[in-house]
């Protein structure tokens, strides 16, 4: 073999060495290894179709605890998020959620939709709490790309 043939040229020239070997004409061995090929080629579709290379994105969540002065959970209190305006003008507020807080005194609010893959960061964001009309609570949140972000608020 020539030292400058390329790998398929060799690859050829020891196919059909075998295929004469075999007692296998040049014209079947061809045949075969086309077909072997589109077999290939094929298989590597259905593969990229069924196995897509691309990172699933995880969940982008905040949970808020609203306790008392106590320290207790504290059900069926009305948590809201907001962003705080700035000084510089701003699109449409997109985010701006309301939930209320179940018997362990944990509101949950999923913002996996609001998330791109490769973002750089997802929300600061403002938390209000309310209970009746005495009840109030306050705090900040910075919620992280894929990861449960929780912050603790306390109503009095």
């Amino acid at each position: 073999m020539h030292e400058n043939q390329t790998f398929l040229q060799k690859y050829r020239i020891f196919v059909t060495g075998l295929a004469l070997k075999a007692g296998i004409n040049t014209r079947e061995m061809n045949k075969i290894i086309g077909r072997i090929g589109l077999g290939f080629i094929g298989l590597m579709f259905v593969s990229l179709a069924l196995f897509p290379s691309c990172r699933k994105e995880g969940e982008t969540v905040a949970r808020i605890k609203v306790v008392d002065t106590a320290g207790d959970p504290f059900p069926n209190a009305m948590v809201r998020l907001y962003p705080s305006p700035t000084i510089d003008e701003h699109g449409a507020i997109i985010i701006d959620d309301t939930s209320f807080t179940e018997v362990d005194g944990y509101a949950v609010f999923d913002f996996s939709d609001s998330y791109n893959l490769g973002q750089a960061g997802v929300f600061v964001l403002d938390i209000e709490v309310r209970s009746g009309d005495t009840l109030y609570g306050e705090g900040i949140i910075k919620i992280e790309q894929e990861e449960t972000s929780e912050e603790t608020v306390i109503i009095q």
